[in-house]
C-alpha cells in the first residue's frame, strides 16, 4: 500500500518505522521540507518526502499530529481525502492532560469526519506510545492496535498495515466506540506517572 503521514513528531515516526517494517511505500509529509527530510533519514530506506499542501496520492493517510492540527489538515485536504482511509490518531485532551476536549457524547475522529464527509475515517494508534511503536512490542508482546470505524474497506486496510508491521490489530467496533478509545488513550497518558515508565506501557488484551 501507499502510505502518507501527516507529521513529523515522535509519532510519525513510529508509526512509519511499522510502515516500512511492513513493505509499505510511505511519503512524510512535514511543515517543511527540513523537518520531513529529517524524519525520511531517521527511518532510512525509500521514504519520500513532501511539504504541507502538496498533493496526497496514498491509499491510506495518518494524521499523526495533535487534534487541533488534525482539523488544521483535513480542512485543507478535505477533496483530496475524499475516498481514502484516513487514520486519527489523535487523543483530544486539554492543555493540562487531564480531561477530552470534545463533546461527551462525541470523539475527535467523529469531529474529523464531519469536516470530510467523503473521507473513510478510522480511529487507530492512539492508545499506543512512540517509543514502543518503534520496535513493535513491549515485554516481548507485540502491541494491540484498536481500531474503530463504519467503513469495514478501510479498517481492513488500516488492520493489514498494523498486521504486516508486527502488531496485532483488534477491530473494536464502529466509528462511535472512537469516543471510548480516546478515553482509554487519556487513561494510559494518565498512569504514567503513577507507572514510571516513562511512556513505555502497553494496553493489552488477554485471553
Amino acid at each position: 500500500m501507499d502510505v502518507t503521514i501527516i507529521g513529523t513528531g515522535n509519532m510519525a515516526r513510529g508509526i512509519g518505522r511499522r510502515v516500512l517494517d511492513g513493505g509499505h511505500n510511505l511519503t512524510v509529509v512535514g511543515k517543511d521540507e527540513e523537518r520531513a527530510q529529517e524524519v525520511a533519514e531517521e527511518l532510512g530506506g525509500d521514504v519520500a518526502t513532501a511539504v504541507s499542501g502538496d498533493p496526497i496520492e496514498a491509499d491510506v493517510v495518518f494524521l499523526a499530529v495533535y487534534y487541533p492540527d488534525a482539523r488544521a489538515a483535513v480542512e485543507q485536504y478535505r477533496e483530496q481525502l475524499a475516498g481514502k482511509a484516513v487514520v486519527d490518531i489523535t487523543n483530544p485532551v486539554n492543555e493540562t492532560y487531564d480531561a477530552l476536549v470534545v463533546p461527551p457524547d462525541g470523539s475527535a475522529t467523529q469531529e474529523l469526519a464531519q469536516l470530510a464527509p467523503d473521507a473513510r475515517f478510522v480511529k487507530a494508534f492512539n492508545t499506543t506510545f512512540a517509543n514502543t511503536l518503534t520496535s513493535g512490542q513491549v515485554a516481548g508482546q507485540p502491541l494491540d492496535v484498536l481500531l474503530a470505524g463504519d467503513d469495514e474497506r478501510a479498517k481492513d486496510a488500516v488492520a493489514t498495515l498494523a498486521g504486516d508491521g508486527g502488531l496485532n490489530p483488534i477491530d473494536a467496533g464502529p466509528l462511535h466506540r472512537a469516543r471510548e478509545l480516546e478515553a482509554l488513550g487519556l487513561l494510559h497518558m494518565s498512569v504514567q506517572g503513577e507507572l514510571g515508565t516513562g511512556y513505555a506501557s502497553a494496553v493489552k488484551i488477554l485471553a
